[in-house]
C-alpha cells in the first residue's frame, strides 16, 4: 500500500549557535516543506528519486534491499549519506524494509534547495515517520545539531525550542505580532556550511552560560514585545551579542549599511535567509541590491 508523509521547513528567528548549548530559541515552521511517498514493489531494490519544486529530478539512486549497498546513483556522495540514514533508520526499526520485496521512494520539495529551509531535516523527519522511529535520534546519530529543525518539521505553528539536559523541550506559542506585516525574509543566496559555522563557534572563547542566559532572555522578550521598535531593538541586541562571540561583522553592516530597517542573520551567519524589518519599499531595496527573493512573513509562516 502506498504511503505518503510530509514535513515542514524551518527558520530560527532567535538563538542561532547558542541553541546548541541550551539557549531558548524562537522558531517557525514554514509554509514550504517536503513530502516523501513510498510505493511497494517486487524489484528487490529500493529505488529513490528526489524531485525539486518544479518536479525535476535532482538526485536518484538504487539500493540493494538486502544490505542497502548503492547499486547505481546520480551522486555517489549523496547516495552514501542517504544509505547511512537508511541503515540507521533500519537499525532503530529492523521491520522497516521487510514489508515488501522492493520500494519506490519519491521525495518532493516545495521550495528551491538553495533556500536552506530544511532539505535534510524534512527528509529525516519523513524517513522517521515511515520507519516509525525517533526523528531526533535519527538526526543526532547521523548528522548532529540542536534538533530545532526537527521540531519545526513536526509542528504547524511557531515554537520555542530548548535543549534541557540534552532533551528537546518544545512549546507551541502564539506568535503573530501586530507588526508582522513589517517583517520580511530575504535570501542571500550564499549557502553556508553549518558544520564549519558550528566549528567556528565552538572554537571561540567566551562565557557560555552568560550567552545562553542573555539569548534566552532576548527570545522571551521577542515573543512578548508589543511594538516594532521594541522588536527591532532586540534584533540588534541579538546581532551584537553574537557578533562579539563570533568575531564577525553583523550582516547589515557588511551588506546593507544604508538600509532603513533592521536586518538580522538567521542560522549560520552569512548565508540563506535574513530577517528584515521594513515597509512597501523593502522589496525594491533588496532587489536593487541583487537579492530578488524577498518573502513577507505572512507568506513564509505555516
Amino acid at each position: 500500500m502506498k504511503k505518503e508523509f510530509y514535513s515542514n521547513g524551518k527558520l530560527l528567528l532567535s538563538g542561532e549557535y547558542a541553541i546548541l548549548d541550551g539557549a531558548l530559541g524562537l522558531a517557525i515552521p514554514t509554509s514550504y516543506g517536503q513530502s516523501l511517498q513510498v510505493t511497494p514493489t517486487s524489484s528487490g531494490v529500493l529505488e529513490w528519486t528526489s524531485l525539486d519544486e518544479n518536479d525535476h529530478s535532482w538526485f536518484s539512486a538504487a539500493f540493494d534491499l538486502a544490505n542497502l549497498k548503492v547499486v547505481s546513483t546520480s551522486d555517489e556522495s549523496m547516495a552514501q549519506t542517504l544509505a547511512h540514514l537508511l541503515l540507521e533508520a533500519n537499525a532503530q526499526n529492523p521491520l522497516l524494509l521487510i514489508d515488501s520485496d522492493g520500494f519506490e521512494v519519491t521525495t518532493r520539495l516545495t521550495f528551491p534547495r538553495s533556500w536552506g529551509l530544511g532539505t535534510s531535516s524534512t527528509l529525516i523527519n519523513n524517513l522517521a515517520q515511515w520507519a516509525r522511529v525517533d526523528a531526533y535520534q535519527l538526526l543526532w546519530n547521523v548528522f548532529g545539531g540542536s534538533g530545532y529543525d526537527i521540531a519545526c518539521a513536526q509542528h504547524n505553528s511557531p515554537i520555542t525550542y530548548q535543549l534541557v539536559g540534552g532533551e528537546p523541550q518544545v512549546e507551541t506559542i502564539d506568535f503573530g505580532p501586530i507588526f508582522k506585516d513589517s517583517l520580511y525574509f530575504v535570501h542571500l543566496n550564499q549557502k553556508q556550511s553549518s558544520k564549519e559555522a558550528i566549528a567556528n563557534y565552538r572554537n571561540r572563547q567566551f562565557d557560555k552560560n552568560k550567552l545562553i542566559k542573555e539569548i534566552s532572555s532576548i527570545t522571551q522578550k521577542m515573543i512578548e514585545v508589543p511594538t516594532l521598535a521594541g522588536f527591532e531593538s532586540l534584533m540588534e541586541t541579538h546581532e551584537n551579542l553574537l557578533s562579539s562571540v563570533l568575531q564577525e561583522q553583523p550582516v547589515k553592516q557588511r551588506l546593507f549599511p544604508d538600509y532603513f530597517g533592521i536586518v538580522k542573520s538567521l542560522g549560520a551567519w552569512g548565508g540563506d535567509f535574513v530577517l528584515a524589518t521594513g515597509d512597501e519599499k523593502t522589496m525594491a531595496y533588496f532587489k536593487d541590491k541583487g537579492y530578488p527573493t524577498v518573502i513577507p512573513y505572512s507568506r513564509m509562516i505555516f
